[in-house]
């Protein structure tokens, strides 16, 4: 049902009793409303059929078909069964209001006519019409968006699992760059090793034999480097905890190795998203690894500050340092540098011979959402916590 725009409504009388109908269509048309009358409830019928109005007048007591069985007629089809009926009737007529309720009126109004008072309880009704259908169009608009946002949720559900995907790919190509790098070096050591052990065979057995036992020591330290970065592409990097604690079994794993328990100062009270806190983790453990390695030191430290623009991360060694313009391969820094790319993220190395390596990391928050983070870790330092 949609209301006339033309005029202050469309107004159906039907009434058998042409002095009614006379004095209704002019008074009416008078106050703006565009009028139509008929004098039987068929002719009613065909014409609210063919245009509906929006609102219909209808007379109770007429020849053939009176006005409850119009009304009920009205009510029972699906395309007019909005349109409110006020029932007229003279004072001197039975009049059963009940009834007149129960078929589908919305009013009643008696004869003789004050026209001030048709065209208040008109105005009502037409205006209860009018807020159903602006109810009716905000309802359809809300529902219109509720299903556009859910075809933005669920497009934006599967660029996040596509761009998931795709970091989780480069990761694996860098842990594979990282096992053909560091497998390559190992196997160059064991080579030369093992020529030595050859040529020593005859003229110095122990000494061949020494060089047997450091080449077969690189070949099982490659192996379980394999097999931990192999572990790496299959898994979670954080195996499911939180950041804070990942990266404290790496310091405790730090110190079973090296019996140099790395300072941390952590505080991750405004988490970011998985993927910035993977790259962290990621950070944190090929630098570890590097110290390891190849730095000798005796003190390390690992500070992390969160705040509302992203995070901040420091690690730091007093071991042996390096040249940072000279070639870095086999330290996995050009992994580290790929990683800090995929989150926008800025890597600062300093380092000089002597004089221990400190790397500066810093993420901007992630706006994309789904921040799943850590607790923050206090400060941790001077000895192992769990």
């Amino acid at each position: 049902m949609e209301l006339s725009q033309s005029s202050k409504g469309d107004i159906l009388i039907v009434d058998d009793t042409l002095d009614n109908l006379r004095f209704l269509s002019a008074m009416l048309t008078e106050q703006g409303y565009e009028v139509r009358s008929v004098t039987n409830g068929s002719m009613a019928l065909i014409g609210i059929q063919a245009q509906p109005p929006d609102l219909i007048l209808l007379d109770i007591t007429m020849p053939g078909m009176n006005g409850y069985e119009v009304c009920q007629r009205l009510k029972s089809n699906p395309q007019t069964q909005e349109i409110p009926v006020i029932f007229i009737s003279a004072l001197n007529e039975v009049f059963d209001k009940v009834k007149a309720f129960s078929v589908g009126g919305v009013d009643f109004i008696n004869k003789p006519f004050q026209i001030e008072e048709v065209v208040a309880r008109m105005e009502h009704q037409l205006k209860l019409c009018r807020l159903q259908m602006q109810l009716q169009e905000q309802n359809r608009r809300l529902q219109e968006t509720e299903a556009e946002l859910r075809r933005s949720l669920e497009h934006q559900k599967a660029l996040n699992q596509r761009i998931e995907e795709m970091v989780a790919l480069e990761e694996r190509n860098r842990i594979a760059r990282d096992i053909h790098d560091s497998l390559g070096h190992s196997l160059v050591a064991l080579n030369v090793q093992m020529e030595t052990a050859l040529t020593l065979w005859e003229t110095d057995p122990n000494r061949a034999q020494s060089f047997l036992l450091a080449a077969k020591k690189l070949g099982s330290e490659a192996l379980q480097e394999v097999r931990e970065s192999v572990s790496a592409i299959r898994s979670d990097p954080l195996h499911g905890q939180l950041l804070g604690n990942a990266i404290a079994n790496l310091a405790e794993e730090f110190y079973h190795l090296t019996d140099v328990l790395p300072y941390c100062k952590i505080d991750l009270s405004q988490p970011l998203s998985d993927s910035v806190n993977h790259v962290v983790y990621r950070i944190i453990q090929e630098g570890l690894t590097n110290i390891y390695k190849h730095a000798n030191a005796t003190a390390v430290q690992i500070r992390i500050q969160t705040t509302a623009t992203g995070l901040s991360l420091i690690l730091q060694d007093n071991g042996k340092g390096f040249e940072c313009d000279q070639s870095v391969a086999g330290y996995g820094l050009q992994g580290m540098r790929e990683r800090m790319a995929t989150v926008n993220a800025q890597l600062e190395i300093v380092s000089k011979p002597g004089a221990g390596c400190r790397i500066v990391a810093n993420f901007p928050r992630d706006e994309r959402g789904g921040e799943q983070g850590s607790r923050g870790a206090g400060e941790q330092g001077g000895k192992r916590t769990r």
